[in-house]
């Protein structure tokens, strides 16, 4: 993961190399796991499940991100831990939106410092 990073930084970089330079990424599953075993029987269930399939790819981002990789799409993965949290605290996705529209409204305006003013009037 180290040398992934270094390679991706290098500012004259040859992105023809990265493909076979990169780490081959494999991810072991025990699969005797609970949360394996909860996943499985979840996906046999119901195949189409969204909150299943952001489980598992939240397990794999995850599981990237402690081996020392980085994400391609980080905002992609806080959306899908948003998702999770509004699921396991029993809220309404599209009533999360709309609080988060509304909060800003709610925010008491910026105080003025006098110092920086002054100190700005000095400048």
């Amino acid at each position: 993961a180290n040398m992934e990073r270094i390679m991706k930084a290098q500012a004259l970089r040859d992105t023809s190399t990265m493909g076979y330079m990169a780490a081959k990424k494999h991810m072991e599953i025990n699969p005797d796991h609970a949360i394996i075993k909860t996943l499985r029987e979840k996906v046999e269930a119901d195949k189409s499940d969204k909150s299943v399939k952001d489980l598992v790819m939240l397990l794999f981002e995850t599981s990237m991100m402690a081996s020392g990789f980085t994400l391609e799409d980080p905002q992609l993965h806080a959306s899908r831990i948003h998702r999770m949290v509004c699921l396991g605290l029993g809220i309404d996705e599209d009533e999360a939106a709309a609080e988060d529209v509304g909060a800003d409204e709610d925010m008491p305006a910026l105080e003025e410092d006098d110092d920086a003013a002054k100190m700005e009037e000095v400048d």
